[in-house]
């Protein structure tokens, strides 16, 4: 901190007094609404927990059982930074989790697109463990998540196509929520990895 010295002789110069600042009117709600929520927080005990996101909830049980799958069978899972083991094969891997050969699940969508998927691999036998009906959760989810391409497609008013596909939205939800009971006994329960089988 620097002083600054008056010359010799100088009157003392006298500080002009501002007023006191006056907080604008945003920072006055936000601390009033700051006070609100500690006391609030104060008088009900501990603040409620955040509800888990259910996707994220099917995604990280999706993940933990895909790596399992792939460690026993000697594989490193493909994660952002996980190190590859000398000599493992980025081919074997991808085999593995997504299935080899000819795709068994097929749907063709009314836009023309052809959806595929195995049933093999460690990403289908997540799915079996998880919705219970993998070649039921496919068809049901390519349908769903395909809605507003065919509205398009089919020059439709998406309300109009959501009750043409009535029977496969409930499906959906239905095979979703089975999934989000099985994902949360998965994560209490993780499944174990072991080594691989000789």
């Amino acid at each position: 901190m620097s002083v600054i010295k008056e010359p010799a002789g100088a009157r003392p110069r006298r500080r002009a007094r501002r007023p006191a600042a006056r907080p604008s009117a945003a920072a006055a709600l936000a601390c009033a609404l700051a006070a609100a929520c500690a006391l609030l927080t104060g008088c009900a005990g501990r603040a409620p927990e955040r509800t888990a996101d259910p996707d994220e909830v099917i995604k990280a049980a999706t993940e933990r059982l895909t790596d399992a799958c792939l460690i026993r069978q000697g594989l490193v899972p493909p994660r952002s930074g996980a190190a590859r083991l000398p000599g493992t094969d980025e081919r074997r891997v991808d085999a593995a989790l997504f299935g080899t050969g000819p795709a068994e699940l097929s749907l063709t969508l009314p836009t023309g697109y052809v959806v595929r998927a195995h049933t093999d691999g460690c990403l289908a036998a997540a799915q079996r463990r998880l919705y219970g009906d993998q070649p039921g959760w496919f068809r049901a989810s390519v349908v769903v998540n395909n809605l507003g391409p065919e509205a398009d497609h089919t020059h439709r008013d998406l309300a109009e196509v959501r009750a043409r596909h009535h029977d496969e939205i409930a499906e959906w939800q239905r095979l979703r929520a089975h999934a989000l009971t099985e994902a949360t006994t998965v994560l209490k329960n993780p499944p174990p990895k072991g080594n691989p089988p000789a």
